[in-house]
């Protein structure tokens, strides 16, 4: 995909409602984020790929959800793709982007390089998490992988766990800009129905793959119309509109809806982050003997960790950790890789 260069809306996520047909939804479009997120690591176009579409499902989905703090997604499977897992912090105050990190677990020695990624996930499963901060109870919802893709995934996951009809269009892939490096570029438009919807309506079934629900499960009459009204207008949607950077999302939206009466708010800001410390890993040591801690100290006496998704790097003296520390934390050293 041959994409155009930055601009002002790369980066940020644009809530909007359709009035007419009662469905809320986002536009995002992510320029720098992905290319520092797929920065940190050196992975096969293959893996790429999938973490370049879960990042974009992970910026759509965190703005949806009210949040005090982090949303997590994570794919785990039996084939070579074994994890991807990512992370959406909310803004920490008003006018603050959101923040979003990524990694992918995979073995390559088995990745089929050329083939279809989604299929190299195996059998496995879609999880989304939600820690809304100190004394609140997380949330989790899993549900299989089926579709074909991760987007298909997320439709699942929100048809199932939550009983809203969602339909997420996304593209993604490097811009070649004339004279620069070539650098990754996505957009995405999710669509979903009011949660009036829900619950679930009692004399519903599950017409999908593997006993999954649908839209059609959810919704009758006026609200089914306008829904399948809405999805129809989507799929009109073509891959440079999606991903900028010559329509804007606004201009966008009123290509795509304007009969159902769309309506903006304020968009949100996105960047890369991540929130890995050096008392972070330390806290996360706290729980181990100093036996236990012996076996991870190194030949020259230092135990070491490396963050999975920013790369950092830290080093510790083995007698400032776990519960049986034996000096003060200031002789530990930790160090960006």
């Amino acid at each position: 995909m041959t994409l155009g260069p930055t601009i002002a809306w790369d980066d940020t996520v644009l809530p909007f409602q359709l009035d007419r047909s009662d469905i809320r939804g986002r536009v995002a479009r992510l320029d720098g984020v992905l290319r520092a997120v797929l920065s940190q690591h050196d992975y096969p176009a293959e893996i790429e790929a999938l973490v370049a579409e879960t990042v974009l499902l992970t910026a759509l989905i965190g703005q949806t959800i009210k949040l005090r703090w982090k949303l997590s997604l994570q794919v785990r499977g039996d084939g070579p793709v074994r994890l991807i897992a990512t992370d959406y912090f909310a803004p920490g105050k008003d006018g603050s982007p959101a923040q979003i990190r990524a990694y992918a677990s995979f073995d390559g020695d088995t990745l089929r390089r050329g083939e279809d990624a989604f299929g190299q996930i195996g059998k496995g499963y879609f999880a989304l998490l939600l820690d809304q901060g100190d004394g609140m109870t997380p949330y989790s919802g899993i549900t299989p992988l089926a579709g074909g893709s991760l987007a298909s995934c997320a439709e699942t996951y929100f048809a199932q766990s939550e009983q809203l009809p969602t339909r997420f269009a996304l593209t993604f892939g490097q811009s070649h800009e004339p004279g620069a490096e070539p650098g990754w570029r996505g957009g995405g438009v999710m669509l979903q129905h009011m949660p009036k919807a829900s619950p679930l309506r009692a004399d519903a079934g599950a017409s999908g793959a593997e006993g999954l629900l649908e839209a059609d499960d959810m919704l009758s009459g006026d609200e089914a119309e306008d829904w399948a009204r809405a999805n129809l207008l989507l799929d009109t949607v073509e891959e440079t509109e999606l991903a900028g950077p010559h329509v804007q999302p606004t201009d966008l939206l009123v290509r795509l809806f304007h009969e159902e009466r769309p309506r903006v708010f304020d968009a949100q800001p996105v960047s890369f982050g991540c929130t890995c410390s050096a008392d972070r890993v330390r806290t996360s040591l706290s729980i181990y003997s100093q036996k236990d801690i012996a076996h991870m100290t190194t030949e020259d006496g230092k135990v070491t960790a490396d963050c999975q998704f920013c790369g950092a790097h830290y080093e510790f003296d083995p007698r400032t950790l776990g519960f049986e520390a034996e000096a003060e934390a200031g002789a530990a050293s930790g160090n960006d890789g």
